[in-house]
């Protein structure tokens, strides 16, 4: 399986099915862009690196993610609008594991 079938929920509310490669070690903030599902210059602003949460996300449904590293968490503790279920995209990588996410972007801030 190279690809995976995620959805996305825009910030205007609208859910997107999309397909995302497992074979290109693309993470969710990547998959995002790639599909236009957010005005261009709002989201992956510090291009991956954990260090600006503009690609903040809700995890929706019920999947096993790899642990919060510090610096994710780190920089959770300085975003806005922060949930239980909040998770940066840069940091959840595209696995076959990830078939079936559901997210939802965090408002922009």
């Amino acid at each position: 399986m190279t690809d995976v079938k995620i959805t996305i929920i825009d910030r205007e509310g609208i859910a997107h099915e999309v397909d995302a490669p497992t074979d290109m070690a693309m993470n969710l903030m990547e998959v995002v862009r790639s599909y236009e599902l957010a005005p261009e210059g709002t989201i992956g602003v510090c291009g991956g690196m954990a260090m600006c949460a503009s690609c903040q996300c809700y995890v929706l449904s019920d999947h096993d993610l790899p642990e919060k590293q510090d610096d994710e968490e780190a920089m959770l503790s300085e975003a806005f609008d922060v949930k239980e279920n909040s998770r940066l995209g840069c940091q959840i990588q595209i696995t076959p594991a990830m078939d079936g996410l559901k997210v939802e972007l965090a408002p922009e801030s």
